[in-house]
C-alpha cells in the first residue's frame, strides 16, 4: 500500500475528523496526552520546530544545536518545507497569522 492509499484508509481518516474535532488547546492536550507518548509528542515538537527554523533560514547547525534534531531529519524537513503542497509550511503560516492577531488586539 502507498502513502497516498495509507493516509485515506479509513482509520486514518477516523484520527484526522477526531483532531478536527477538538476545538480548544486544553482539548488538544486531553486528546494528545491520551494518544501519544511523551517521546511521541516531543518528536512531533521537534519536527515543526525544525521546520520553523528551516524556513526562517537558521543554519543546520544552529537547528542541531537548539533541538537536538539529526541533520538527515533536517535534511527531510526542509525537502518537505520546499515542496509545493508542504503541510509545515501551511500550519507555521496559521500559527504566525493567529500570534500576529494576538498582538495586535
Amino acid at each position: 500500500m502507498d502513502r497516498k492509499e495509507e493516509l485515506s484508509s479509513p482509520m486514518v481518516k477516523q484520527l484526522f475528523h477526531a483532531i478536527l474535532s477538538l476545538k480548544t488547546k486544553q482539548e488538544c492536550i486531553e486528546f494528545f496526552e491520551d494518544l501519544c507518548t511523551m517521546n511521541e509528542l516531543k518528536s512531533f515538537s521537534q519536527r515543526l520546530e525544525v521546520a520553523r527554523m528551516v524556513r526562517d533560514g537558521d543554519t543546520y547547525m544552529d537547528i542541531q544545536v537548539e533541538t537536538g534534531a539529526s541533520s538527515s531529519s533536517i535534511k527531510r524537513i526542509k525537502r518537505l518545507i520546499e515542496s509545493e503542497d508542504s503541510g509545515y509550511e501551511l500550519v507555521i503560516h496559521r500559527i504566525e497569522e493567529s500570534e500576529s492577531l494576538k498582538v495586535t488586539r
